[in-house]
């Protein structure tokens, strides 16, 4: 591990971490939402799906200030936070936070199209049959979407691994404890002569993605391939 000073492996573990919490922190609302939007017909819900998809449209530094805005120590929800002891902005909780907004709508979209190619007469039947709607979804819905739930997780995860204008604004460039790698791929490339390990950053950053990808793809497969064994 020679190749990479000891800061820009922390930038790399602390990557997968930030992306690891809010993949895993997304995953639960981005079902529930993707769910609501692809089988529920309610008022508003034209406008909970451009809230949804509005970090995709809006610069990503827009993002980043709102977040402060709400999250900063003298915020309305950072000040409650902070009586109980929890500090968002300027730490790598805020990164999580800032990197599953954005790769939030990439998971709906991905779980949603999963959703809407499942037959809705499958759940009424189960419902005919004595069976509850979470118990339908549970037995018949979530087995065929997870394919859809695992691209969009994945896909989720490459996102957040490579979030940077609203994490830069929320949480700053700070070694060890907010700075992921396209932080320090920004960071090295400030410095003369720094070009050389911000490539080096740069091939880190280009292969955990694209093997992420990888393993969705053969994961997704699999599941596919048992699904249809099992019918």
């Amino acid at each position: 591990m020679s190749w990479l000073s000891s800061s820009d492996w922390q930038a790399v573990f602390l990557s997968l971490k930030v992306a690891g919490w809010a993949t895993l922190l997304s995953l639960p609302p981005g079902l529930f939402v993707a769910y609501a939007l692809a089988r529920w017909r309610f008022p508003g819900r034209s406008l909970v799906n451009g809230l949804v998809h509005l970090p995709l449209i809006l610069p990503p530094v827009v993002t980043g200030y709102l977040l402060l805005i709400g999250f900063a120590p003298n915020g309305v929800i950072g000040a409650a936070l902070a009586k109980i002891g929890v500090t968002v902005a300027f730490s790598w909780r805020g990164a999580a936070l800032a990197a599953g907004i954005m790769a939030f709508p990439l998971m709906v979209r991905a779980i949603r199209l999963a959703i809407e190619a499942v037959d809705p007469k499958l759940e009424q039947a189960a419902s005919t049959l004595g069976a509850s709607r979470i118990a339908s979804f549970a037995t018949i819905t979530l087995p065929l979407i997870l394919p859809g739930i695992l691209a969009g997780a994945i896909t989720a995860f490459a996102k957040a691994m490579g979030e940077f204008g609203a994490t830069i604004t929320f949480v700053s460039n700070i070694p060890g404890q907010t700075q992921t790698l396209p932080l320090a791929i920004y960071s090295q490339l400030q410095v003369p002569g720094g070009e050389v390990e911000a490539a080096r950053l740069v091939v880190i950053s280009v292969t955990l993605a694209l093997g992420a990808l990888l393993v969705s793809e053969w994961l997704a497969r699999r599941i596919a391939a048992r699904i249809a064994g099992q019918n």
